[in-house]
């Protein structure tokens, strides 16, 4: 199938590459469990295609904009009722796929690509797997390890509960429209940390707050905590965030744990 030149929307730069996509689609792995594929952002089915090939694969899509969801409707019939005429970052996947892990792939709009991932993070527990395209250096921060400038707060995060993978670099010819920027492709898989040894509510505000400012050791990036002198003494708060990986963070959250019960029990 030669689909029609799209449209960019959303800041998204479509796949004209058949190789590519059939290698992105080839990425897949589908952990123990996992038969259900969502894409995101099929715009005009070159990875859609080649994800109803494949029998074991209960594909479905989501898609924000009306053309592309009528072009997939009249060029993909064997999608059936699985076109999702949506926002992805609006949906509550626990109710559109109860009780069923996920596979998600696609070729992330760049403007979004951050917030994909945190909503992923959002529905942790079910997802398992997530092959994206996007923004190489956007890729590149996420798959860093500690000790790097690039190390961020999707870094850490996503590293909580996923192992990252760098895949592929894809150049930007073969794109329509080109975009001005490399893009790679990642792959997460699910860990075995079902949850951290610490309130991950809080672990999440302890990682955001840390790298706040950056350049400030956690002593003073973490003041907002209130955390008083015999606490920030550990030789941990001498470090900045960008040193810390995720078993620190942890290590670090149950400190500002341990003194807001402190402080609980003090004034009851």
């Amino acid at each position: 199938m030669n689909p029609v030149r799209p449209k960019k929307h959303l800041g998204q730069h479509f796949l004209a590459d058949p190789n590519i996509a059939r290698d992105i689609v080839d990425a897949l792995r589908l952990p123990d469990g996992v038969a259900h594929v969502l894409e995101i952002g099929p715009g005009m089915g070159v990875l859609t295609g080649n994800l109803l090939q494949n029998p074991a694969y209960q594909t479905s899509v989501v898609e924000i904009d009306r053309e592309s969801v009528a072009y997939l409707e009249r060029n993909f019939p064997a999608l059936g009722g699985r076109i999702i005429s949506a926002d992805f970052l609006r949906q509550d996947l626990s109710q559109l796929f109860p009780g069923k892990p996920l596979s998600i792939i696609g070729n992330f709009p760049y403007n979004i690509s951050t917030q994909i991932y945190f909503q992923v993070l959002a529905h942790r527990q079910q997802v398992r797997e997530v092959i994206g395209m996007l923004q190489k250096e956007v890729a590149e921060r996420i798959a860093e390890p500690p000790g790097s400038k690039a190390y961020g707060i999707l870094s850490v995060l996503l590293q909580a509960y996923y192992t990252v993978e760098m895949l592929f670099a894809v150049p930007p010819h073969v794109f329509v429209p080109p975009p001005k920027v490399q893009s790679a492709v990642i792959r997460l898989t699910r860990n075995t940390t079902e949850r951290l040894d610490c309130d991950e509510k809080l672990f999440f505000r302890v990682v955001k707050q840390a790298f706040q400012t950056r350049r400030k050791t956690l002593r003073n990036a973490l003041k907002p905590f209130g955390l008083p002198p015999e606490v920030t003494a550990d030789p941990i708060f001498d470090k900045r965030a960008e040193q810390l990986g995720v078993a620190e963070f942890v290590g670090l959250t149950k400190l500002v744990e341990q003194q807001n019960e402190a402080e609980a029990h003090a004034e009851s």
